[in-house]
């Protein structure tokens, strides 16, 4: 039995949160280990904290019995995952502090380990895969397999990222074995839009820029404009995917203002560019092909501040071709 397994047998009372904006990992493991512990667990107290999901993840079991607020709660065990850092959590880390113990299951490469206990594996493709192992296959329900499925489906982007392994593979057979509906899961959570989600994406795609010779492709998304079309950051999944496939490019770089002159930035890249080194050194992280940051500035300061740091790895990457 595994030390994660142990933690969950050991306690009474059980929180379970994940990272700010929660996406389809964060949401599919939070949910995921919630119905793993209902289901095998009957008789321990386990409540899931996460900011307000998106509608479309609403056929995920426990869903709206997920919280926002904390209240004056205390927990035996406090879990966090696919969260790389203590800052990420922000909303609920005095709830952690509160707790007796605290155990993080992330795949974050940038993840440092900051719970009392932590299981950590930048190999994973997902945390939902992660948890997967971690569990009793037998005992992982419909309802677990699905909230897993989802995560590994968003985190791997329908299994056509570079972190989709044979692994991988293998887990979300099993999965699919337990009698999902794949094609709901995924078109439903990944790939269906509303007409406004369309409309941004037109927006962000017909705004974006071209720079480096073509290998840098970038798009900014003001607070003046997603009040005109009525969207949140939530509405803008996508769009960095749809910039990353444009032809010639290496990186994608999609910003939308949080606040005056502070923008939440998410990149990606196709084959050399490692984007968490550049989200780690403003304070962000993820994984090398996929990582983000939050950035003060106006649009312009920080896309210069962002091309300085991924024109050294174009230049090292030209050197090593020129070289060989």
């Amino acid at each position: 039995m595994n030390t994660f397994i142990q933690a969950i047998e050991r306690a009474e009372t059980i929180a379970v949160t994940g990272h700010i904006r929660p996406d389809g990992d964060c949401i599919g493991s939070c949910l995921g280990v919630y119905n793993y512990i209902i289901d095998n667990y009957p008789e321990k107290n386990v409540t899931v904290y996460l900011e307000t999901m998106t509608s479309e993840f609403h056929f995920l079991k426990g869903f709206e019995q997920v919280k926002q607020e904390t209240g004056d709660s205390s927990y035996d065990l406090f879990i966090v995952l696919d969260c790389s850092d203590e800052s990420r959590i922000e909303p609920f880390v005095e709830l952690m502090k509160q707790s007796k113990e605290s155990f993080c299951v992330d795949h974050h490469i940038s993840n440092r380990g900051f719970c009392d206990d932590f299981m950590i594996d930048p190999g994973a493709s997902a945390t939902c895969e992660l948890l997967y192992q971690l569990f009793d296959e037998e005992k992982i329900s419909l309802f677990c397999a699905e909230c897993l499925y989802t995560g590994i489906v968003h985190d791997t982007g329908v299994f056509k990222h570079s972190n989709t392994t044979k692994e991988t593979m293998y887990i979300a057979g099993n999965l699919i074995a337990k009698g999902i509906n794949t094609s709901h899961i995924i078109d439903d959570t990944f790939y269906r839009k509303t007409y406004l989600q369309n409309v941004i994406m037109g927006y962000a795609l017909l705004e974006s820029s071209l720079v480096m010779d073509g290998k840098i492709i970038y798009s900014f998304i003001t607070k003046k404009w997603m009040n005109l079309y009525g969207v949140t950051g939530a509405d803008l999944n996508g769009i960095i995917d749809q910039l990353r496939v444009t032809e010639g490019v290496e990186v994608a770089i999609l910003g939308y203002e949080l606040n005056n002159l502070e923008f939440k930035v998410s990149m990606r890249s196709n084959d050399y560019v490692d984007v968490s080194k550049v989200a780690s050194y403003f304070g962000g992280g993820g994984h090398v092909r996929a990582a983000g940051c939050t950035m003060k500035g106006n649009s312009l300061d920080v896309i210069n501040n962002l091309l300085r740091h991924i024109e050294n790895q174009l230049k090292t990457e030209e050197q090593d071709e020129r070289d060989h």
